[in-house]
């Protein structure tokens, strides 16, 4: 009796699992029909918010929380100063493409500053689900061209980028990730054992917004995305017919000689959450732009009333003496 209620929970647990991807493929299916219908309204508003002088510097100074986070004082002075558009695409759906709708790429373009030489930065995110049975937003790091003496990453993303390309040059020919393993620290090449140290001295919440443009993620490569897309598919479809599912002799493999609590895969990540933020653009600062311009403005109308006030109160007290002969109170501080 006991195994046949453990038997039933199991099965029901199995139900929850696969209506919990059939929501995926639903969800995943909303995103690449929203885009197709959604794409000529913003390249209109796109038309449109070149006309405001700042409209995007004014969005990101409205940033929601768990973007502006990451922007430090140094890097506000850039984007507010030097930041001329942004835009995000599903890149794998472009001219009538079938790609992945979660794949995303994000494009700044900036005005001729003091800081780089770059005039449009993009960053490409791919959807890619691992054999191990991860899924997620993987990237390539992009280089920024500093000017001399103002690289505000202090040498992070370009030592990033370098410890990619030697990566680059050691993968597979096929670029294909099986047999591969994790370094660990003791093995690191001396770029790597830098990096790892540069990453420690920054500590938690230190870096430069512009090290998002270094965002890895894990290592997995568009041919293990689609062998492991493959096998979930069969699998889903023997679970379906009532077959029995057969495991993943490889990922077994890899789960046997899984050293993931002495090497971690993200050990040598100079942004963390650039998934996070990719998302955050994708699915928020994006589509809600006019919104966060539109609080932009309401702040600084609610800014320059409080300055009329006090200039008003400068006026009405300048050289007012109390009684006890000392002089006026001094003037309330400007709301931030």
């Amino acid at each position: 009796m006991a195994d046949q209620i453990v038997e039933e929970i199991n099965a029901t647990y199995e139900g929850l699992a696969e209506l919990e991807r059939d929501f995926e493929d639903v969800e995943t299916e909303i995103v690449r029909q929203q885009y197709a219908l959604t794409k000529p309204l913003y390249e209109k508003r796109e038309k449109l918010v070149a006309k405001i002088p700042n409209f995007w510097p004014l969005v990101l100074e409205q940033a929601p929380p768990d973007v502006d986070q990451y922007i430090q004082p140094s890097d506000s002075a850039v984007l507010l100063s030097s930041l001329a558009n942004v835009s995000v695409t599903h890149f794998e759906l472009d001219n009538g493409a079938m790609g992945d709708p979660r794949s995303i790429a994000i494009k700044m373009e900036f005005k001729e500053n003091d800081y780089f030489e770059d005039k449009t930065l993009e960053k490409k995110f791919w959807f890619r689900r691992a054999r191990n049975g991860y899924a997620g937003l993987v990237s390539e790091p992009v280089p920024i061209k500093w000017k001399e003496g103002k690289d505000l990453t202090h040498g992070l993303l370009d030592l990033a980028v370098k410890v990619w390309e030697n990566d680059k040059k050691q993968a597979p020919a096929n670029g294909a990730s099986k047999n591969k393993k994790l370094p660990k620290p003791e093995d690191w090449t001396a770029d790597q054992k830098s990096l790892r140290e540069k990453i420690d001295s920054y500590g938690l919440g230190g870096v430069s917004f512009f090290c998002f443009f270094g965002y890895r993620g894990l290592e997995v490569s568009a041919e293990e995305s689609e062998i492991a897309v493959q096998k979930l598919k069969k699998d889903r479809a023997d679970k379906a017919a009532g077959k029995e599912v057969q495991p993943d002799t490889e990922e077994e493999e890899e789960e046997d000689d899984d050293d993931d609590e002495e090497n971690d895969p993200l050990a040598l990540e100079i942004f963390p959450d650039g998934d996070d933020i990719a998302v955050a653009f994708s699915d928020d600062i994006w589509p809600g732009a006019i919104k966060y311009f539109t609080q932009a403005q309401e702040v600084d109308a609610i800014s320059d009333l409080d300055f009329e006030e006090d200039d008003e109160e400068m006026d009405d007290g300048e050289g007012e003496i109390d009684d006890d002969g000392d002089e006026a109170p001094p003037l309330k501080k400007r709301k931030a």
